[in-house]
C-alpha cells in the first residue's frame, strides 16, 4: 500500500509540474527582417505578401518561430509533433495594414488569440494559396467578409478542415 501511495503522490507532483503556467510577461512582437525565415518553408518572410505569424515558445523570449501564412501557424498549434509550450502568438492585423502587397512594412502585430479571422475568401497569401486574414477589430473583419465573401471566426473557432485543406 505504501508503494502505491508513493507512486500516486509522484504522479500527482509530475502532473502539476507539466501544467505550470508561464507567468513571465510575454515578449514583444519582433519586426520582420532579412533573418526572419518561415518555419515550414524556410523562405525569407519579407519576400512574401499576406499576413504573417510569430510564435514565442516558453523559455525562448528572443527567438520567435516564424510563419509565412496564418494557416501554417494554426497547423503548428494543432500538429501533435510540434512543441506545445507556447507563450504567445502574434499575427498581422490586416485592419492596420496600408499596403496589402507589403503588409510586413507596417508591423501591425496583435495577439492571435484575440484576433478575428476571415476565412473562405479568394485572398491568396504568401505561399500562393488561400489564407486566413486576421483583424483586431471584429467590425473590420465582418465588413471585409461582407464585401469580399467569406466568414469570420475567432481563434478557438478556426475549423481544422480549413487549416488542413
Amino acid at each position: 500500500m505504501k508503494t502505491v501511495l508513493t507512486a500516486l503522490s509522484a504522479a500527482v507532483l509530475l502532473a502539476a509540474c507539466g501544467t505550470k503556467e508561464n507567468t513571465a510577461p510575454p515578449p514583444a512582437p519582433q519586426a520582420i527582417t532579412d533573418h526572419s525565415v518561415g518555419h515550414y518553408c524556410t523562405m525569407n518572410l519579407s519576400e512574401h505578401n499576406g499576413p504573417k505569424a510569430q510564435i514565442f515558445l516558453n523559455g525562448k523570449p528572443d527567438k520567435p518561430v516564424w510563419f509565412s501564412t496564418i494557416k501554417q501557424m494554426f497547423g503548428y498549434t494543432k500538429l501533435p509533433e510540434e512543441p506545445k509550450g507556447i507563450h504567445i502568438i502574434y499575427v498581422t492585423d490586416m485592419g492596420k495594414v496600408t499596403d496589402w502587397s507589403k503588409p510586413n512594412a507596417d508591423n501591425a502585430w496583435i495577439d492571435a488569440k484575440k484576433a478575428y479571422y476571415v476565412i473562405d475568401t479568394d485572398f491568396i497569401g504568401g505561399m500562393g494559396a488561400e489564407d486566413a486574414l486576421p483583424f483586431a477589430d471584429k467590425g473590420q473583419a465582418e465588413q471585409f467578409a461582407q464585401m469580399q465573401g467569406g466568414k469570420v471566426v475567432s481563434f478557438d473557432e478556426m475549423p481544422e478542415e480549413y487549416i488542413f485543406k
